[in-house]
């Protein structure tokens, strides 16, 4: 898979308008790779169940939530407006979806589940600016929800890939039908699935299925 570096115009010139500490709520691979996020034992399977039961098209984000085991708790799926990638405005729309799919874990000591994010975008599967700020918010909304801070996999037409590892695979990809194996563990998952709306609306229509 091939993993590199794909600058948006904005990064190489930063605009006057952009709002104050914009270009810094963002994560480079390599400080990912750097900030101990838990490996998927069975990244496929991941992608799979969630591509089967949201079926995301370019610009809508899955945020999911696992067990201990990797078993899916809840997961929802909203699309983003096009706007300039703000790690903070991410942030505040994962939190808020986590917020109607699972209680906080903030008692506990240990972060005992893991949240994980799939992106379906255009482009190929080389990290962009808006990957991110994706990964800063995803980081930023499981700090803030108790909650483990797990994968962040994109799927573009090419397949997908968990950023940060390297992992990836050419099926599903953006766009692709769910094989039947994966549209069986879509329908005996019993995870609830979010219908979008309240802070996140801001960022764009609900598209849970």
């Amino acid at each position: 898979m091939t993993f590199g570096f794909a600058p948006s115009p904005s990064s190489l010139s930063p605009s006057s308008a952009d709002p104050p500490g914009r270009l810094g709520r963002t994560l480079e691979p390599a400080e990912w790779a750097s900030a101990g996020i838990p490996l998927l034992r069975n990244p496929r399977e991941v992608v799979s169940g969630l591509h089967a039961r949201h079926l995301p098209e370019p610009s809508t984000a899955v945020v999911a939530v696992l067990d201990t085991e990797e078993r899916l708790i809840a997961s929802a799926s909203f699309a983003r407006r096009p706007a300039p990638a703000d790690g903070w405005e991410l942030r505040n729309a994962l939190l808020a979806h986590l917020r109607r799919i699972v209680p906080h874990d903030l008692r506990r000591r240990t972060p005992v589940r893991t949240a994980v994010l799939l992106y379906c975008r255009d482009g190929d599967q080389r990290w962009t600016e808006e990957d991110g700020a994706w990964m800063w918010g995803l980081r930023d909304a499981c700090t803030l929800h108790g909650l483990r801070c797990g994968a962040y996999i994109t799927l573009t037409r090419g397949g997908w890939q968990v950023l940060g590892e390297g992992r990836g695979g050419r099926r599903p990809y953006a766009g692709s039908r769910p094989s039947g194996l994966a549209e069986a563990l879509a329908e005996s998952d019993p995870a609830p699935v979010s219908t979008g709306g309240g802070a996140a609306a801001a960022l764009g229509r609900a598209a849970a299925r």
